[in-house]
């Protein structure tokens, strides 16, 4: 399981947003007053090796302010890589956990829409997918 999302808030490590510098949008969502995209095929100039970013935007604003990134952890030799996800917001970020499954866009996509439902309160809101 995810874990309590109250207990992620409250052990945050300063982290800066992901610096991207290209990537195509893999899927589209809006939640209430909120659009998501989940990103690939990303290039960054960070020292993480990303392999998918959802960025969330509140209506109105130009920039996220909640990001879940797919993160590839380098194997170690004959083992299959893992993933680490991670909840970034602009004051800081939290390990959520670590899965070979986030390599795959549908599993990252269903986990990390309902890390964001959790943090900003919308269950009572309809994930809509545009794309």
């Amino acid at each position: 399981t995810i874990g309590d999302i109250n207990s992620l808030m409250s052990t945050f490590v300063n982290m800066t947003i992901p610096n991207i510098k290209t990537a195509i949008p893999k899927r589209r969502y809006k939640i209430g007053e909120f659009s998501m995209v989940i990103l690939g095929d990303i290039e960054t100039s960070d020292p993480v090796n990303y392999q998918f970013i959802l960025a969330t935007v509140v209506e109105g604003q130009s920039e996220p302010g909640l990001y879940i990134t797919a993160e590839r952890n380098l194997p170690d030799q004959g083992q299959q890589a893992d993933y680490d996800m991670r909840l970034v917001m602009r004051d800081g970020a939290q390990l959520i956990g670590t899965s070979a499954r986030w390599e795959d866009l549908e599993m990252f996509a269903t986990e990390a829409l309902d890390i964001v439902v959790k943090v900003l309160n919308l269950e009572d809101e309809e994930i809509k997918k545009i794309m």
